[in-house]
């Protein structure tokens, strides 16, 4: 059996947090990726960037390693928005990055991240934000693109008003994350997905170069950065990869085996079947490992792997993650999740 004692759940959990509060969505990734960068090279990763922003990280000493290359993958963007129209009232109306209901950002403050550089702060609300001016028409209201807008945290009452802040069509919207970590293990916040399975792959090598231990194949590390909107890694993957194992949280809920305390692997989801063997080797380490995991199959998902296949690289592709409650709402996991990818992933890795 492999030994896991440099895997150190409390450092992901960290990191976790501290790039969720970040704010990085899709298109607007340069904080979180720059954020990456460093704790890579100060672990000794070799970081290279692509033309559009992603990072891929080799380990030392893959020119002396033979087999095809392995490569793990996991995505720095996330879900927010845009400002699509601002209205004669001086509050906005946003256009989605990413898949998501608009109920569940309803009441979330927001950041409008504006062309110069400069933040102005807001709520999101329904146009029938008020139970005592609008009563049952709040309720019945139907929440989309028309009745969800933006309340500025500025004095403005008019289109006019607002542009003179700066804020302009086409300014990024980032969400409140809200990330609190309890005393029982917990991290609850938006944007674990995916920003645990980053912090995971930091946690993964960090443990395997304090370690020393020598892995079987030319390994590199992927954090791609549009992900949330379809073509993650369709560029830029390392020559010689012939298997990428992307790392992306578990969906859990009703109907599915996933929980917030183990890894699972995906056998199938939205995108259709994961390769057989790779699947079957890493549902194998686990079991011979003694790593609490899960095999499960998502419906409305897909993954940087979604991304590579259709993008026409030729490998093999596996997805693994953390189990995460409330996928594209406020979601939280469990460090022993953390912790039970971490050891997946650092078994296949030293495994031929």
């Amino acid at each position: 059996m492999v030994k896991f004692d440099s895997i150190d759940g409390s450092y992901m959990m960290q990191v976790t947090a501290n790039l969720c509060r970040i704010p990085s969505p899709t298109g607007f990734t340069r904080a979180a990726v720059d954020s990456v960068a460093t704790q890579m090279e100060t672990l000794g990763l070799t970081v290279l960037r692509t033309t559009k922003g992603s990072l891929v990280a080799s380990f030392p000493g893959n020119e002396g390693r033979s087999g095809g290359g392995r490569l793990l993958s996991a995505h720095v963007d996330t879900l927010g928005a845009m400002v699509k129209e601002i209205k004669k009232s001086g509050r906005l109306t946003l256009t989605r990055l990413g898949g998501y209901d608009w109920s569940t950002i309803e009441g979330e403050y927001c950041l409008i991240h504006k062309r110069d550089g400069g933040t102005v702060g807001g709520t999101i609300l329904t146009t029938k934000a008020s139970t005592h001016v609008h009563g049952q028409a709040l309720i019945d209201l139907k929440r989309d693109e028309k009745s969800i807008e933006v309340r500025l945290d500025a004095e403005v009452d008019s289109a006019e008003a607002t542009r003179a802040l700066g804020i302009s069509v086409g300014d990024f919207v980032s969400l409140d994350p809200r990330t609190t970590i309890t005393e029982s293990g917990f991290i609850k916040s938006r944007h674990l997905d995916d920003k645990a399975c980053v912090a995971i792959l930091l946690g993964v090598a960090r443990a395997l170069l304090e370690s020393g231990a020598p892995l079987a194949r030319p390994t590199h590390l992927y954090i791609s950065t549009f992900e949330e909107v379809g073509h993650g890694t369709s560029a830029g993957v390392p020559d010689g990869v012939t298997d990428i194992v992307a790392v992306d949280m578990a969906a859990v809920g009703e109907g599915q085996t996933s929980d917030e305390f183990s890894v699972t692997v995906c056998v199938k989801d939205g995108s259709g079947p994961y390769d057989y063997d790779l699947s079957g080797q890493l549902i194998s380490l686990a079991a011979e490992n003694g790593i609490e995991h899960r095999v499960d199959i998502y419906t409305y998902y897909a993954s940087d792997v979604s991304q590579a296949l259709r993008a026409g690289y030729d490998i093999r592709g596996a997805l693994v993650g953390p189990g995460v409650d409330g996928s594209h709402s406020y979601e939280r996991l469990h460090q022993r999740s953390l912790v039970e990818t971490a050891k997946l992933l650092v078994a296949y890795l030293l495994a031929e």
